[in-house]
């Protein structure tokens, strides 16, 4: 049976029923869902508004989840219910094949911000490495008939990600109001987000092969003044902080980034990581023990005499030893929102928009150009 909304004012002891009333136009509701999907139930960055298809149709809206997934939003209007989840279904299946770089072109021509800029002042993290890993397909409504309730609950079953949401829209004594209800609930049939078709290619942000970020986080353990003077990175004080950086092979290229500051240096692993104890550093073409060096940090996390033993502690500082191509005082770090930032110690960087102004910022292409 149709979904029906009823919600009633407590005055004393008796209930009294709001009267439902018709939008003006669908149109507006259309508007308030632009300028705040949160009425979704949920984070949301809309990508664009009425975005035209390979076919000449418009999706009314394009939005985008914290995970990068893709939301298509489909006004109910004065639409038939075959009519309007054949749409929907149309759109989902244009923009299934959505690589990352596609919908990253077309959001930019839809915002006002560059779109890594926009999903970082939605969400307050950089954009993911995948994006249109999944879609979501919405109909949105005022009211819901049986044929349209048939329909999606069908398609359901099969696993297709369709759901309807329907506002309705309230008025009490000159106010007005909006009440949302979901056909049905995320346990009930379709997952509501299931992934694109097979083989589909282009959804993760390719890797270059050389590229790593590195996060340098001084907390007192650690002194990025010691890293740019003696050319080296490290962490430690667990497991999870040290294990990354042993990952980085000798010739990647490190982007460092100390948190809450920015990017301070780019340059070329000439080592891999060891202990602090053992470690070893290239200062004016010669290797010396980077312990015996002036140095502003501790570098030590094991309880004393651990490492003197020779005994590996879960906590021991790690120490990858690097030439810069371009380092600078912490002052200078280089910070523009959208850039890629991470809780790793190291991981793959593969954001365009981040290597773009590394690039800029460091004069990395005019650096090798003089190699």
């Amino acid at each position: 049976m149709p979904v029906e909304m009823g919600i009633w004012r407590i005055d004393g002891r008796a209930p009294r029923r709001l009267s439902a009333s018709q939008l003006p136009t669908e149109s507006m509701l259309e508007e308030f869902l632009e300028q705040d999907p949160t009425l979704l139930g949920e984070r949301l960055l809309v990508v664009g508004r009425q975005i035209r298809t390979p076919y000449g149709k418009y999706i009314d809206l394009l939005a985008m989840d914290i995970e990068g997934n893709l939301h298509v939003l489909e006004l109910k209007r004065d639409k038939t219910p075959r009519d309007v989840v054949a749409q929907v279904l149309d759109y989902g299946s244009w923009v299934s094949t959505l690589d990352r770089e596609t919908v990253i072109e077309l959001a930019n021509t839809q915002l006002d911000a560059a779109f890594e800029t926009a999903f970082e002042e939605v969400f307050g993290v950089s954009a993911p490495d995948e994006i249109n890993g999944s879609i979501n397909l919405v109909v949105v409504a005022t009211d819901i008939d049986s044929s349209s309730e048939r329909i999606v609950t069908y398609l359901r079953e099969f696993g297709v990600p369709v759901n309807v949401v329907f506002f309705t829209h309230l008025e009490d004594e000159g106010r007005r109001y909006l009440a949302r209800s979901w056909l049905a609930g995320d346990d009930e049939g379709a997952h509501r987000s299931v992934s694109g078709p097979r083989g589909a290619k282009g959804k993760k942000a390719e890797w270059n092969g050389i590229d790593w970020f590195v996060s340098f986080g001084e907390e007192g353990s650690r002194s990025w003044e010691d890293g740019r003077r003696y050319g080296f990175v490290s962490a430690g004080g667990g497991r999870w902080y040290s294990d990354s950086l042993h990952n980085l092979p000798v010739g990647a290229r490190v982007n460092v980034h100390i948190p809450k500051r920015g990017y301070v240096a780019v340059g070329t692993v000439l080592r891999e990581a060891t202990r602090f104890d053992d470690a070893m550093v290239e200062v004016d073409g010669q290797w010396v023990r980077l312990r015996d060096q002036e140095l502003n940090a501790p570098y030590r996390h094991s309880p004393e005499g651990v490492n003197e033993n020779g005994n590996d502690s879960d906590d021991d500082e790690y120490v990858v030893p690097v030439k810069w191509t371009n380092a600078v005082p912490q002052s200078d770090a280089l910070w523009v929102k959208g850039m890629f930032a991470n809780q790793n110690s190291a991981c793959k960087l593969r954001q365009e928009f981040t290597l773009d102004r590394l690039g800029e910022h460091f004069a990395l292409d005019q650096i090798e150009e003089t190699l």
